[in-house]
């Protein structure tokens, strides 16, 4: 099932199966062609309860998704395990690629973090856009509006370096 929902940012998604959500959907991306509209009144409590939290995160409060449940059927153990730690990385925080692959005992591989960042399928709720290179600098966004979405969610949970809108954004 596919739910669309209004935010800050614009209009998300959500899609879910018994074991979880199955993706979140950014502004400007298209949703699966096989997930049909969610009547809003079949929505489970779980997936309100997430859109009303993913809502909130996007509305500037300091909401803490780790307790969103993700079915990550088809996700390697490599993902999983990045996915999970970028998943600690508290809201209005960052971290680099490479704080990451130590995380998860693989020092030499920030890289291969980064890629499995671009194939998240739950941004928001696994937080890539708190990933940065190694000097900060913002790299790698592979969702629509790439690096000014990326930038936009930073200026929105008031990260060090991104309390101040940028003028894409006036």
């Amino acid at each position: 099932m596919l739910l669309r929902f209004h935010t800050a940012l614009g209009t998300c998604g959500v899609t879910w199966g018994a074991a979880g959500l199955t993706g979140v959907l950014l502004p400007g991306t298209r949703g699966p062609a096989r997930a049909p509209a969610g009547d809003p009144e079949a929505v489970p409590g779980p997936v309100r309860d997430a859109v009303a939290a993913i809502s909130a995160l996007l509305d500037g409060e300091r909401t803490d998704l780790r307790w969103v449940v993700l079915d990550e059927t088809g996700i390697d153990p490599f993902r999983r395990s990045v996915y999970a730690a970028a998943r600690e990385i508290p809201p209005g925080a960052t971290a680099s690629y490479g704080d990451i692959a130590r995380a998860i005992g693989k020092p030499d591989a920030p890289r291969a973090v980064g890629h499995a960042l671009g194939e998240n399928p739950f941004p928001i709720v696994v937080p890539c856009h708190r990933v940065l290179s190694s000097t900060g600098a913002l790299h790698g966004f592979s969702a629509p509006g790439g690096i000014v979405t990326k930038r936009r969610m930073l200026e929105i949970e008031r990260a060090p370096g991104f309390t101040q809108l940028s003028l894409l954004q006036c």
